[in-house]
């Protein structure tokens, strides 16, 4: 099957609605290679039709203009399926498409006909049996929804095609397929399109698949607001008032009749400035109101190559910029401009921009550690193991629950310690059953059953307690090198998952904090061995339940402490 693809926008290689019909087509060609000819409208040489009717009487089913429609008829016939792609232009097709469209006119003959669809009240016959030829419409427009501004399109193809004989996929919001800083909710779109279309290869196309393809991009408010924000426009979305658009050219402010009183800011000398501003109204409309558990949040950013600043006020009624006047932050971000577009646009990782210093953030650190938390998602976000539709996450339990039972019970009966610590490391497994498993913990099994094998075999309880102490340290030590040290795998679920693992400074936040432990591990089995070995042996357990209490303490605090320290570093 040849399948035609119609680049009908005036935007041509740059079009938005174009990455939808390749993503269309690409899962077409997922099942089967079939040939594609593109034709782009905008750099074809297509004049108007003329109505001089000479490809009815003079040249019968040939166009008397020389130009390009007739190798585009030409392969017009020669296609199985046919792909139109357009934006929505004035509620209909872009006029450069719809020259393409009239100089279909000698694919029909010029005798009159009856239609049995019932659309319309005759017809003309057409010249050439394309009965088998299939259509798909794929079409974006500028409005937060396609409901119900489509119905020229629909009148026009109806009519030319017959109402049973395209399909049709009509997307609102498509502006936002050319902003990175979006593409993770865009590509999301896309990759269901593309499902579509490997759907409709198949026969057709699920009626899931229809209904999540009719599904918004993002709520109207907050498309409304980034719409208005690309233009600059401030605190006007949804007003309709006839004298806003004049007054708005003259940057006045004016009261509608309803009450409300607006105002605008087009671009000006002052270019990047109005920019900043005009990307950090697009990133406020990324809010999400339910975040931050209701409490008020004041996200100052100042941008060091710009010299301004903004902020923007966060709660859960919603968000509001700030110009002037502010108020005390709550976490403040001094960046250059283009680095944080950079970051939006996926350009730059975040976390890495943060450890090159190309960035700083004082105040509360909280906000960035759960940024996904209060703004729309810019990236995609790891998969998670999953049981039974609940997330599993991992436990430090089942890591220490065997090494516990083992230090507590061996001092004090060497054989009922060997087979308690045989018992706990056979049923922690168990807790695999809502937990997620962490390959330390297979190895803290294994090293308990031997550990507790030794025992029950009459091994010297002196020596077999000490050396698991260094066996658990040395442990913890080694991970210290390896790509995930052992604290990230248990500390991630405070910070997002998975997710957290692809962070650089949480991850160096948790290297020194491994390493901290790794060390009181290894020294622990030196005072171990020695103090079982005199009178006041019973002190052993306190002292090593005493000393990783107090590193405990310290953990936490060097959790908070050390990434805002981190990130106040400015090299800049």
């Amino acid at each position: 099957m040849n399948i035609l693809l119609i680049n009908g926008s005036p935007k041509g290689e740059r079009s938005n609605t174009l990455k939808l019909a390749n993503a269309f087509i690409d899962g077409i060609r997922s099942l089967e290679n079939h040939p594609v000819d593109t034709i782009t409208v905008t750099q074809k040489n297509i004049g108007p039709c003329r109505g001089c009717f000479g490809c009815w009487e003079k040249t019968p089913g040939k166009c008397v203009i020389e130009d390009d429609m007739g190798g585009i008829l030409e392969k017009y016939m020669k296609a199985g399926l046919i792909v139109w792609s357009f934006p929505l232009y004035y509620y209909s097709v872009p006029g450069i498409l719809k020259n393409l469209i009239d100089r279909q006119l000698p694919l029909f003959l010029p005798f009159m006909g009856g239609r049995s669809d019932g659309m319309g009240s005759g017809s003309h016959p057409p010249r050439y049996d394309l009965s088998g030829q299939r259509h798909v419409l794929i079409s974006t427009c500028g409005f937060y929804s396609a409901e119900g501004n489509y119905d020229g399109v629909l009148n026009l193809f109806d009519h030319i095609y017959g109402r049973d004989n395209y399909k049709g996929i009509f997307c609102g919001q498509g502006e936002l397929f050319r902003v990175r800083e979006l593409q993770s909710r865009t590509g999301a779109y896309l990759e269901l399109v593309r499902q579509a279309g490997s759907e409709y290869a198949r026969g057709s196309v699920a009626p899931e698949t229809e209904a999540a393809l009719k599904e918004l991009l993002y709520p109207r408010e907050t498309f409304e607001e980034m719409a208005d924000a690309s233009w600059n426009i401030r605190n006007c979305a949804r007003i309709k008032c006839p004298a806003f658009y004049s007054d708005c050219l003259h940057n006045k402010e004016i009261t509608c009749p309803n009450g409300h009183v607006i105002s605008a800011q087009i671009l000006g000398e002052n270019g990047r400035e109005q920019e900043a501003l005009r990307f950090t109204r697009q990133m406020a409309a990324l809010h999400r109101p339910k975040s931050g558990n209701g409490k008020e949040i004041i996200l100052e950013f100042h941008y060091t190559d710009v010299d301004e600043t903004y902020q923007i006020l966060l709660n859960a009624e919603g968000h509001r910029v700030l110009t002037g006047t502010f108020a005390p932050y709550t976490t403040r971000i001094e960046t250059p401009l283009k680095v944080w577009q950079d970051i939006a646009q996926g350009k730059l990782s975040g976390q890495e921009a943060l450890m090159q210093h190309k960035y700083r953030v004082l105040g509360d650190f909280d906000l960035m550690l759960h940024w996904d938390d209060y703004f729309a998602e810019t990236g995609e976000k790891p998969r998670r193991a999953v049981q039974g539709g609940r997330e599993k996450k991992t436990s430090m339990i089942i890591l220490l629950a065997p090494w516990i039972v083992t230090w507590t019970a061996l001092p004090i009966h060497s054989l009922w310690g060997g087979a308690a610590g045989i018992i706990a490391a056979a049923v922690m497994p168990l807790l695999y059953l809502a937990c997620k498993p962490v390959v330390f913990e297979y190895i803290s099994i294994s090293a308990v059953s031997c550990i507790s094998l030794a025992a029950l075999l009459g091994a010297d309880t002196r020596m077999i307690v000490p050396l698991s102490y260094g066996l658990f340290g040395l442990m913890w030590f080694i991970s210290t090198f390896l790509k995930i040290p052992l604290t990230a795998w248990y500390s991630q679920n405070a910070y997002g998952g998975e997710q957290a693992l692809s962070n650089p400074l949480f991850m160096q936040t948790n290297r020194i904090l491994t390493a901290c432990w790794g060390i009181l591990y290894l020294l622990t089995p030196v005072w171990t061995w020695i103090l079982m070995g005199t009178g006041i042996s019973f002190l052993t357990g306190a002292l090593n339940s005493l000393l990783p209490a107090l590193l405990g303490i310290f953990t936490r605090w060097f959790q908070k402490w050390y990434p805002p320290r981190f990130a106040r570093a400015q090299h800049f």
